[in-house]
C-alpha cells in the first residue's frame, strides 16, 4: 500500500522503544553527546573518513533535523540510540526514505564500547519495523562486503 505522499511529509520519526534501547528523534543539541561516541578511528575501518568534530557534528545534525532533501525526494528519519536503564547515548541509526514511501535505506552507528553486544541489531530492527508498520515494502542497507558484524545486523533485521 505505501505511503500517501503528504502523509509522509508531516510525519516526524517517534521515538522506539525496545526491549533495551530508547530511539530519540535527533536534534542538533545531540551533537555534543554524539561527538564523544563517534570518537573513535576504528569505527571508520570500513566507511572511511575519521571522527567527526564538535562543529561538524552539529552542521551534520542541524541538516538531518530539517527532516527531508532540498528537492524533496527523500524523508529523513533520524534516531539518537540509547541504552534505556542508564538513558546513555551509544550510537545512532537513520531510514532514508523515498517521498512516495516506496523503498528506504537503513544505516547503524554504534560506538565502539558498545559493540558487540547486540544493540545495533536491537536498534536496525526497530527501525525497519517502523519502516515495515509504514508500508515500506523495499528496504536496503548499504554494507561494506568485508564487514561482516553489519551483514550479521542485516540479517538480523531481516535484511537479505
Amino acid at each position: 500500500m505505501g505511503w500517501h505522499h503528504t502523509a509522509l511529509v508531516a510525519l516526524s520519526p517517534p521515538t522506539l522503544v525496545t526491549e533495551r534501547l530508547t530511539l530519540t528523534p535527533l536534534v542538533e543539541a545531540d551533537a555534543e553527546t554524539m561527538v564523544a561516541v563517534f570518537d573513535d578511528e576504528r569505527m571508520y575501518e570500513f566507511t572511511g573518513g575519521e571522527p567527526p568534530t564538535l562543529e561538524q557534528l552539529r552542521s551534520r545534525y542541524q541538516q538531518l533535523a530539517v527532516g527531508h532533501s532540498r528537492d524533496g525526494s527523500e524523508r529523513w528519519f533520524n534516531w539518537v540510540v540509547r541504552l534505556t536503564d542508564i538513558g546513555r547515548a551509544v550510537g545512532a541509526a537513520q531510514a532514508t526514505v523515498a517521498a512516495d514511501g516506496s523503498g528506504a535505506e537503513v544505516a547503524w552507528e554504534i560506538g565502539v564500547q558498545w559493540q558487540g553486544h547486540g544493540i545495533a541489531s536491537e536498534a536496525a530492527a526497530a527501525v525497519v519495523e517502523w519502516l515495515e508498520d509504514r508500508g515500506v515494502a523495499e528496504i536496503s542497507a548499504r554494507i561494506h562486503p568485508d564487514h561482516g558484524a553489519s551483514a550479521a545486523v542485516a540479517a538480523k533485521a531481516g535484511l537479505s
